[in-house]
This record gives structure tokens, sequence and C-alpha cells, in this order.
């Protein structure tokens, strides 16, 4: 069975408001079973939420972390459940 992982996304994306467009910071942490998926997931939401295009999100670092880490509550939630009943 595959391990789900927990990730940690920091990046900048350019939101363009108005004449000044500006660089806005971001910190995302998104559950998902390998690194690509993980960037997928992100610049999907991101450009769902905000309509930010891929071309203007960069990302600064990806990085694997324990579930104790994680700051979202519904993260740590989902990571401490041992089985789900639909």
């Amino acid at each position: 069975m595959v391990e789900v992982k927990i990730f940690r996304v920091e990046g900048l994306m350019l939101i363009a408001t108005g004449k000044l467009p500006r660089w806005q910071k971001f910190v995302v942490e998104v559950r998902a079973l390998n690194r690509d998926q993980a960037l997928e997931l992100v610049l999907s939401t991101l450009g769902g939420r905000h309509k930010v295009k891929r071309a203007n999100i960069k990302i600064l670092k990806v990085e694997e972390i324990p579930p104790e880490e994680a700051f979202d509550k519904h993260i740590k939630e989902m990571a401490s459940l041992t089985k789900m009943v639909i």
C-alpha cells in the first residue's frame, strides 16, 4: 500500500492589482503521494483560487514534513487517522 506524505510548499505568486503588480509569498501544506503530485496540487489550487497563471507562480522550496510539524489542523487530523469508513 502506498503511504500518503505531507509536503510544505513555499513560493511566490504574482498578484496583479491594477498598475502595481507585486510578488506575494505563500506557504501551503498538502497531502500527496510524491513531490510531483504535491506541486501539481498547489499550482492547480492557486490558479483556481486566485486566478494566477502557472507562469506567474515561482516555487522556492518543497519539503516533506512529519505530521507533528504541520500547522494546518485538517492535515494533522487526516494524518492521525488509522482508517476511514465511507
